[in-house]
């Protein structure tokens, strides 16, 4: 059973009694009618590719896993619509919407791993939501099995409606505590007519490249995708793979734009007023295929040399340079090898905390560090998570973000789903 008891985290899981291995909607609400009567907790999962802690076992739980939940049991074209079971794999979803000249836009970078079922529950993001939005915004409707077993059903297959609470937004990046997601109607948008243009544009300090992606946005453009690599990074992924990386490049700026709105010269002007040290576009598809997999190893590089606290903070995108800079003087001040990447489109930002394997959690200066980081993006205006979720990493800082009568009402509406309790204890909220 362990390999169902933790995430991609570091965090301890506890001794589930057993792990279930949900194959259809009968099964989730056989498991909560149990769990509900016997008062015994559930931990929902998906793959596990989690980076907060979210589906990490606790003592005497019951795991249930949506993992082999894998149908995409509609796809339909005219309504621009997907109905998919939670263990779908993400570009699954989109390789099969592309057949219909269509795409499944949410694009995080383990979209090869990560189940659907997984990026509701966290609410994830990814590279193309500079464009196109969060999980939630591609979340028509969904069936979930509460806490005592009942099925409820949210939203539909309109564009429009707005009968009732808007209960999809409430379940989608609630982090498997109101409920358990067993099918979800998603939408589905048209997929670029022609291959996306790729810029790549490199910077001598960190702040320049900030600065680029803030002067893009500001100018109103749309670019599909919008990233931000930090030196740190960079010399990580060169060191595993080779990337023929220039020493001195302190960041790197990977934008992509897919319709006509954003032409791609309009991207390498703002790079340049920037100040980039280099900046070019390429239309060739292999090329771009390979830009795009170097920022997607960021995370695996940096697990190559040791255990890793990923953070997802997210301020405005007009405090991103700052953000940048408050992570640079944090890693100096506690001595702390920190690799930022950025959905920097969004003013998403990922500091990567390494430190020693063999650890049952960060040490002293990391955890000081961490504090700085968490508490410089809500002073600048942000939150303390953009896509990952608080799991059990970030719950800590909750305090410092959401203020106590906000917290409250969290709290009355986990007790009014699952007054026991029982789902997910100990995450989120």
């Amino acid at each position: 059973m362990d390999a169902y008891t933790r995430d991609q985290t570091y965090a301890a899981p506890g001794t589930p009694i057993a792990v279930v291995l949900a194959r259809d909607t009968g099964d989730v609400v056989t498991v909560m009618t149990w769990a509900s009567e016997h008062r015994v907790p559930v931990v929902p999962r998906g793959a596990g590719t989690g980076l907060a802690g979210g589906a990490t076992a606790v003592d005497g739980c019951v795991v249930l896993s949506l993992a082999r939940m894998t149908a995409i049991r509609e796809i339909a074209p005219q309504d621009q619509l997907a109905v998919v079971e939670p263990g779908v794999i993400t570009a699954d979803l989109d390789r099969a919407a592309r057949v219909h000249g269509l795409m499944y836009a949410p694009d995080p970078s383990s979209h090869e791993i990560s189940t659907i079922g997984g990026n509701l529950a966290t609410n994830a993001g990814g590279l193309r939501c500079v464009k196109y939005g969060v999980t939630r915004d591609s979340a028509l409707g969904l069936e979930v099995v509460l806490a005592d077993g009942r099925i409820v059903r949210t939203g539909g297959r309109t564009v429009k409606g707005v009968t009732g609470y808007d209960l999809t937004g409430l379940f989608v990046g609630s982090e498997g505590t109101l409920g358990v997601i067993t099918s979800a109607t998603v939408r589905l948008r048209p997929a670029p007519a022609e291959p996306p243009s790729t810029v790549l544009a490199t910077f001598g300090t960190l702040a320049a490249a900030g600065r680029a992606a803030s002067l893009i946005m500001g100018a109103g453009l749309r670019p599909s995708l919008l990233e931000l690599i930090d030196r740190a990074t960079l010399r990580a992924i060169d060191e595993w793979r080779g990337i023929d990386l220039d020493t001195a490049t302190a960041a790197v700026i990977l934008a992509q734009t897919d319709g006509p709105e954003c032409p791609a010269g309009e991207l390498l002007r703002w790079c340049e007023e920037a100040g980039a040290e280099f900046a070019a576009a390429s239309t060739d598809e292999a090329e771009s295929a390979a830009l795009l997999d170097v920022r997607r190893l960021a995370y695996p590089a940096a697990e190559r040399l040791g255990n890793c606290l990923v953070e997802d903070v997210c301020v405005p995108r007009s405090r991103l340079p700052e953000m940048i800079g408050r992570i640079e003087r944090a890693a100096e001040r506690h001595g702390v090898r920190i690799l930022t990447v950025a959905h920097a489109g969004d003013g998403n930002l990922h500091p990567l905390f390494v430190f020693d394997r063999g650890r049952a959690g960060p040490p002293p200066p990391v955890q000081a560090a961490a504090d700085e980081v968490f508490s410089a993006a809500i002073e600048l205006g942000g939150t303390l998570t953009g896509e990952h979720g608080v799991g059990v990493l970030k719950r800590p800082w909750l305090d410092g973000e959401l203020e106590p009568d906000t917290l409250a009402v969290h709290r009355q509406i986990k007790h009014a789903l699952d007054p026991a309790g029982l789902l997910n204890p100990g995450k989120a909220i």
